[in-house]
């Protein structure tokens, strides 16, 4: 059977075997909380290229010490972390599948002792007050991702993924809901824009290669950004060269979210159709005949696992068997 979701996909001269993707997901693993790699990394992410995903994608590795969600995230801050993330993209590489990695910083949404960082002084319900950025704070924070997007291709990745959605920093940014600035980083749509801008220029001048921006298309909230707002903020990505939007959405604010099987796909859709540029869907999506109807309908460039990965790391494997696709699989389990 001929299945869009086992057919190969090219962005920039890189090359996934298949469409299927493993999202960035926090392990909260890195003991010794200095943001390195930890066996566990090495075993988790080695286990799903095993398991055939084409794309794995680390999860959200921060930028800045106080830019992580917990003081055990993994970090890309500083050069001492380029070994233990070079392990990791060789482990995924020997086994089939291509590496990416997520840069992030959690802005308000830092669960850590000390000051913590945000547009504007408004904190997420719970949690503590964030220090207003000043100019010269937000431009050490582009910088920051300028050097993550050096170290990461100096750690032998294949994509980077800029992360604006879930209520973190760039995202905090975006919306009005968290960014009551009045200078030329808010006020207005486009000035909301502004620092994402400047991270995607920033990181293009360190990396070559693909990069995603995963958004939240969808922010629950009445006053906050919807679709409509997202479709031009997409079409202002795919004119800076952004590769592939990534459509997720809430975390901004706390929500009741109608959840359902492929409850965001729409937001891919409309993003990939109407502004033209590839899109990865994500959001329960856990079945094979799920994952090739988003493709085969072309509603998505590429589908997303989340937490179907963390239950059942051979999904690629089986997904294959039920289409009858012939896919290449370890040598070391052909006796199964």
């Amino acid at each position: 059977m001929n299945t869009k979701l086992f057919s190969p996909y090219t962005i920039k001269e890189v090359t996934f075997k298949n469409r299927i993707v493993m999202a960035p997901m926090c392990m909260y693993s890195s003991p010794n909380k200095d943001g390195k790699v930890a066996d566990w990394h090495r075993t988790h992410y080695a286990t799903r290229a095993v398991g055939g995903v084409g794309l794995i994608i680390l999860e959200a590795t921060a930028v800045t010490p106080e830019g992580r969600i917990s003081d055990q995230d993994l970090g890309i801050w500083n050069d001492e972390h380029i070994e233990g993330l070079k392990e990791i993209t060789g482990l995924i590489h020997q086994h089939g599948a291509k590496a990416g990695i997520q840069l992030a910083h959690a802005g308000r949404k830092a669960d850590l002792e000390g000051t913590i960082y945000a547009p504007s002084a408004v904190p997420f319900p719970g949690m503590k007050t964030p220090t207003e950025m000043d100019k010269q704070q937000i431009e050490q924070t582009v910088e920051a991702f300028k050097q993550a997007a050096r170290r990461a291709r100096e750690a032998g990745f294949d994509i980077i993924e800029l992360h604006a959605a879930h209520g973190y920093l760039l995202n905090q940014f975006l919306s009005p809901l968290t960014n009551h600035r009045q200078d030329e980083y808010g006020g207005n749509p486009d000035n909301r824009y502004r620092l994402l801008g400047k991270v995607i220029e920033a990181s293009k001048s360190e990396w070559s290669g693909p990069i995603f921006v995963r958004i939240s298309a969808e922010e629950y909230d009445e006053q906050g950004n919807h679709l409509d707002q997202y479709l031009t903020y997409s079409q202002q990505m795919k004119a800076q060269g952004v590769d592939l939007i990534d459509c997720s959405s809430g975390g901004m604010v706390p929500a009741k979210i109608n959840v359902f099987p492929g409850y965001q796909v729409g937001l891919s859709d409309a993003i990939r159709n109407q502004v033209d540029i590839p899109t990865g869907a994500v959001g329960l999506i856990t079945t094979a005949i799920q994952a090739e109807e988003i493709l085969g309908n072309g509603r998505a460039d590429l589908v997303l696992l989340g937490r179907e990965l963390l239950r059942n790391p051979y999904w690629a494997l089986n997904a294959a068997k039920e289409f009858g696709a012939d896919i290449e699989r370890p040598r070391q389990y052909l006796r199964s």
